[in-house]
């Protein structure tokens, strides 16, 4: 059985290797295809759960504090990322603005839900109930939550909208800037080897 868990299949043409171990900021590569077969874990299963609630913590942060405050002549707006999907709403684009919610909240909020939920049972030494569907949960969640496309995108109304009205960045979109690092590193990158670490 242990011969049977030091192999592993590239997932893009199916070819069999026996796992090596890794030095840090390795990887290894299919021969054949040049596919990522598997990293170099860098991050415990303690370290990653930590990580997990400082990102459910920063995404409060985010959807509760302003991204940016707006002054002109006295008279000053804020503005929220769940502010700016209202805005969104009450016009002819309602689509885009659904989109944006699921982008932007919805999907951060399921990723960072699902693994403090896989993490928490990990920690413990068990293998959490729904484990298979959750993994598969998060592999789908990764290209919906655009929480860095986001942030470039408040970035640049900062930058275009400072030579015109006072604009103040908000803890907002501070939070937001950390979150987008801290989900890249936890949830973007190859999550397959908790199915190993469980």
């Amino acid at each position: 059985m242990s011969q049977m868990q030091d192999l592993i299949i590239c997932e893009y043409c199916d070819t069999v290797y026996h796992r090596a171990p890794l030095l840090k900021h390795q990887r290894a590569l299919c021969q054949r295809c040049g596919g990522v077969l598997y990293r170099h874990r860098s991050l415990t299963i303690e370290q990653r759960l930590a990580l997990s609630v400082t990102g459910g913590v920063l995404l409060v942060f985010a959807n509760y504090y302003p991204v940016m405050t707006i002054g002109m002549q006295g008279l000053t707006h804020s503005a929220t990322l769940w502010d700016a999907v209202q805005i969104l709403s009450h016009g002819s684009i309602t689509f885009i603005a659904l989109v944006m919610a699921l982008s932007i909240i919805f999907a951060p909020l399921l990723q960072i839900a699902l693994l403090c939920w896989v993490l928490s049972f990990a920690l413990a030494g068990q293998r959490a109930p729904g484990f298979a569907l959750c993994m598969r949960g998060l592999e789908s969640l990764r290209p919906w939550s655009m929480l860095e496309v986001c942030l470039l995108g408040a970035m640049v109304a900062v930058i275009k909208l400072a030579g015109l009205l006072d604009v103040i960045p908000g803890i907002g979109l501070l939070a937001l800037a950390a979150l987008s690092m801290l989900i890249i590193h936890i949830a973007g990158k190859d999550i397959r080897d908790l199915w190993e670490q469980v």
